[in-house]
């Protein structure tokens, strides 16, 4: 792909920065999502009364924001990338209002599937606007900087998500999302020059329907322990596999996950997703039912590990230019297996320790997980880029929906009630289940060889 630089007058290349002021601000949103509301959530579920439901808001807000996020990238691919974008900016906001007025679990619930639905589109829509907008040397380092708005919210989020909750509500973790929805939505709309071609085509809805029936029936079934649920899920998922590769138009790229590079770019984030995912919406539980801590330290334990996250996305657009694609990218598998064996280990230490584990964990993320969207994104057609990039974080997604539930079967709601050493050794077997998954992803990404063209100069 030809660098979108190359004819950009100074004018065209003002509104370029601001609109991707709007997008890095939409994605400061959704990443303050992330780490907030894990830790406010033990005190969510403890006011409304649901601890037999701690998992459903983080599997639902996943499940929603998943099973939609192709929807969004595939749309834009069709009519392009803007008012797609501004829809899911909105959706956001009013779920997140909606989240902070909860009044039961139910509505609760309820409110953070459409806060998901609005999700789906922020970070999916926004990967592919960057990726349309710069070349790849440029994209690394805009990626880079984005990844470090991910580092602010991982400072910012969890200690202001345990302070707010601590000393005023925990409807205010909720809250604090609107100013930024509005800054944002104000800037795109205004800024943003249409990115994507409206082109004639038609989804397969049908294979849509089915993948999103699918995919909610497995999550269901794996959260409620209704095992013919969880088969009837598969099956339907297969089905709509089967669909969508005879569909001219299917609505995730099955023609380009064919290739080499998309292909594990799509398995290894569904493994590290699950495996790192799964992990992070049980640390807040482990910081204050085995350490004993409030929600302030329970949003400590996650700040190192976003801040891991983001200097290793950092470094990686820095190092790309002389190391490959693939050479990063095992090095943060790599990373990601040694971390987790140190978990097994320490379940019963101190957070301190937890937290220095949790921030090499986040480094083995940063360094993965950018390396593989942008050999993908690479490798990906113009119209293709919407459809690849969310077949990506698609997969992420979906394995940090999967996580979350089978971590949830593993640790036992016993545990997770009763807290201590039960809940210590649960989230051990929880570690065992990651060791396993970030392995299996190591060994897919060693088969991995980028092009020498792939990389940037």
């Amino acid at each position: 792909m030809t660098s979108p630089s190359a004819s950009l007058s100074p004018q065209q290349a003002r509104l370029r920065r601001l609109a991707t002021l709007g997008l890095i601000i939409g994605v400061f949103l959704n990443a303050m999502e992330a780490s907030v509301v894990a830790t406010a959530m033990p005190s969510v579920i403890s006011d409304l009364h649901g601890s037999s439901y701690y998992a459903l808001p983080f599997a639902v807000y996943m499940l929603t924001s998943t099973v939609s996020s192709p929807l969004w990238g595939r749309g834009s691919d069709i009519v392009g990338r803007k008012k797609l974008y501004l829809a899911g900016l909105v959706l956001f906001v009013v779920g997140s209002a909606l989240c902070g007025a909860a009044q039961n679990m139910g509505w609760l619930i309820g409110a953070r599937a459409l806060q998901g639905l609005g999700a789906g589109a922020l970070l999916t829509i926004s990967m592919t606007i960057v990726g349309e907008l710069f070349s790849l040397q440029e994209r690394g380092r805009v990626q880079a900087f984005i990844s470090g708005v991910w580092g602010v919210s991982g400072l910012v989020g969890p200690l202001l998500g345990g302070f707010l909750t601590d000393h005023l509500s925990w409807r205010w973790v909720f809250y604090v999302s609107l100013p930024f929805g509005i800054a944002a939505f104000a800037m795109v709309s205004r800024f943003l020059q249409e990115t994507g071609e409206r082109r004639p085509a038609q989804l397969d809805w049908l294979g849509a329907a089915l993948f999103t029936a699918g995919s909610g029936l497995t999550i269901w079934g794996l959260e409620t322990r209704h095992w013919l649920l969880v088969a009837v899920g598969l099956a339907v998922l297969a089905g709509a596999v089967v669909l969508e590769t005879r569909h001219p138009n299917p609505l995730l790229p099955m023609q380009a996950l064919r290739a080499k590079t998309p292909s594990v770019a799509f398995a290894g984030n569904f493994l590290g997703g699950a495996a790192y995912f799964g992990i992070i919406a049980y640390l807040p539980l482990y910081a204050q039912g085995v350490a004993h801590r409030g929600a302030t330290s329970a949003g400590a334990v996650l700040t190192p590990m976003l801040v891991g996250w983001t200097l290793a996305s950092i470094l990686a657009a820095q190092l790309m230019k002389k190391v490959p694609l693939a050479r990063l990218t095992q090095t943060g598998f790599t990373i990601l297996v040694a971390m987790f064996i140190a978990l097994t280990f320490t379940v019963h230490s101190p957070l301190w320790v937890t937290s220095t584990i949790g921030f090499f964990l986040g480094s083995g993320m940063g360094f993965s997980m950018l390396t593989l969207l942008l050999a993908a994104q690479q490798e990906a057609g113009r119209s293709e880029l919407g459809a690849v990039t969310s077949g990506v974080m698609f997969a992420r997604q979906m394995g940090g929906a999967l996580g979350v539930a089978a971590m949830a079967l593993l640790i036992g709601q016993s545990a997770i009630d009763s807290g201590g050493t039960e809940l210590a050794e649960g989230l051990r077997r929880a570690y065992f289940l990651a060791l396993g998954l970030v392995a299996l992803a190591l060994g897919i990404t060693l088969t991995l060889r980028v092009p020498a063209e792939n990389q940037a100069e």
